[in-house]
């Protein structure tokens, strides 16, 4: 009992002399990195504030768009039918900054239903007509109802690009901030691009607008699907000579009170400044200016949203909308932003073409009304 006593304390002895070299070894090689940095020999590395994401972000920045080094970035494939055209994966962090920077410049954007789609196209069913229903006795027969009708939606899509520039030399500054330029520069010709599309795109090659849908005087439920119901004021290019705020009040209750819960108002300045002006029977103002920051006006209770996009008032313009965006219009985009460095093309300048894949289409025409000058 007692050998065998002291061979485990023994034991325990030279695990802990094992320990102590191990330690004294550890020492050693830290004295040597302290002196190797402080010699100039090594720079110090800053830590990554947030793990592999920063240093994706990094390496993205640092690598391909400082120095064109395209090894470990995730590639696109060159297939015009399940991608875009080719280039290299924006990373997320500043993919989300280009989407957030979207969001605050375009104000369609802001309002709308979007979608983050990841295959080549979007599609929606929208069943119409719904389905009867009614009270019976609890032993009576049921007789079978009517089915609901389903129109599958596709909204058009096209390419979204840019193509901003910087020099070569602004590259190599380390105080150059490449990624908030492309950040910043991208978006603002996104947003411009989209905000022009979602109000009147064609819908060949780009998002199909609002006010490029087919339009009727007709009332919900007569309307074939897609057409959207306008109201008119009475008077070409320009609102009923008295009572004008009439107008803006039948607009609002031609909506349907469901739809109403998160509507609000799109015009562009022009329309927004005309109807400042406009009084109620007792001298106030039907406009109230926004009193916090980052909230939009109200007309009528309902936000304001100024689209640059808008027409001015006209003969026979469709120069206000009036409706719940997030349930008439979606937008459905591709969830990566494709990113293509070109140094080539314009010496000295470097060129990065940034694509996104973007569609959208209106989806239920009674959520959207217009007033229509006319």
């Amino acid at each position: 009992m007692v050998e065998v006593k002291a061979d485990t304390l023994e034991e325990s002895f030279d695990a802990l002399e094992r320990e102590e070299d191990g330690v004294a070894r550890l020492k050693a090689e830290l004295d040597l990195l302290k002196a190797k940095i402080a010699s100039g020999a090594i720079a110090p590395q800053r830590p990554a504030l947030d793990g592999v994401k920063s240093q994706g972000a990094n390496m993205f920045s640092e690598q391909y768009l400082r120095k064109g080094i395209e090894a470990g970035l995730e590639t696109k494939a060159i297939d015009n039918s399940s991608d875009s055209i080719g280039g290299y994966a924006v990373p997320k962090e500043i993919d989300e900054q280009i989407d957030s920077t979207l969001k605050a410049i375009s104000p369609i954007r802001s309002i709308a239903n979007v979608v983050k789609v990841g295959s080549a196209g979007y599609r929606k069913l929208i069943a119409s007509g719904g389905t009867p229903s009614g009270f019976v006795g609890f032993e009576d027969g049921r007789a079978e109802t009517g089915t609901p009708t389903f129109t599958e939606i596709v909204p058009p899509s096209g390419e979204l690009y840019a193509n901003p520039a910087v020099t070569q030399q602004m590259l190599d500054d380390a105080m150059f901030d490449v990624e908030t330029f492309l950040a910043e520069e991208i978006a603002a010709e996104f947003a411009r691009a989209e905000g022009a599309a979602f109000v009147g795109g064609t819908g060949i090659n780009q998002p199909l607008g609002f006010l490029s849908s087919p339009t009727s005087g007709a009332l919900d439920g007569v309307r074939p699907m897609g057409t959207l119901q306008t109201i008119g004021t009475g008077v070409a290019g320009g609102f009923a000579a008295t009572d004008p705020e009439d107008d803006l009040i039948d607009l609002v209750q031609s909506l349907r009170s469901p739809y109403r819960q998160g509507a609000v108002f799109v015009m562009n300045s022009a329309t927004a400044a005309e109807i400042r002006k406009f009084r109620t029977a007792d001298g106030a103002f039907m406009f109230q200016p926004s009193l916090a920051a980052g909230q939009p006006a109200t007309l009528l209770g309902y936000p304001l949203i100024e689209a640059e996009d808008m027409p001015d008032i006209g003969a026979g313009s469709l120069s206000i909308a009036f409706g719940n965006f997030k349930a008439g219009y979606v937008i459905a985009e591709r969830n990566s932003t494709t990113i293509l460095r070109d140094p080539y093309t314009h010496k000295p300048y470097v060129h990065f073409y940034a694509t996104k894949r973007v569609g959208g289409q209106v989806v239920n025409s009674e959520a959207i009304k217009l007033l229509q000058f006319a």
